[in-house]
């Protein structure tokens, strides 16, 4: 993979994309300081967690990030966690997280395409993404178009901010050698 690689979202909105930085640690903290509570509600760490961002950060071994930037400030985060030993050695896990105004761009897609390739290049079989039903139907569609299949549902698995639960949606990807197995 490539880096930097400028991209135009639908908008026109010229964006970059790069590897997370160690340098890079204030400007993800503030990104994240900016989503909306709600949304950091169903990530399964709490990123208002100094030590949570300085982790991604320090590690680029388990955890594989990229970054957005427009006017050199991150719009977009997507991680890719693998495992070096054990049964989940062949898997990576997604999480992609985007700033309120650049959804429904594509950014989320060109992100999740990275990470595809990224886990390709690392020689992984196959990627995981946990999805919430009803709260992330944009990155549900997206996923389905690049060949994510319904692996499981977890009826009221999760708990939103207000009480009321939601169907966790486990979706995979088999990856190939090359694009051309795509």
């Amino acid at each position: 993979m490539k880096y930097p690689k400028e991209i135009v979202l639908k908008d026109c909105t010229e964006v970059l994309i790069r590897p997370l930085a160690e340098a890079d640690e204030p400007a993800l903290r503030r990104f994240y300081s900016e989503i909306p509570e709600e949304d950091r509600w169903y990530m399964r760490l709490d990123v208002m967690d100094p030590a949570v961002i300085r982790g991604w950060v320090r590690d680029q071994q388990e955890v594989i990030s990229i970054i957005a930037l427009v006017a050199g400030e991150i719009v977009a985060h997507a991680r890719l966690h693998t495992h070096k030993y054990g049964c989940y050695h062949h898997q990576g896990r997604l999480r992609i997280i985007v700033a309120p105004a650049y959804r429904q761009k594509r950014l989320g897609s060109w992100m999740l395409l990275d990470l595809i390739h990224l886990a390709m290049e690392k020689g992984l079989r196959e990627i995981r993404a946990d999805l919430v039903v009803g709260v992330e139907q944009p990155a549900i569609e997206s996923a389905c178009k690049l060949d994510f299949f319904k692996k499981a549902v977890l009826e009221d698995f999760v708990i939103d901010p207000r009480g009321q639960r939601h169907d966790l949606l486990i979706m995979t990807k088999q990856l190939h050698k090359d694009w051309g197995d795509f």
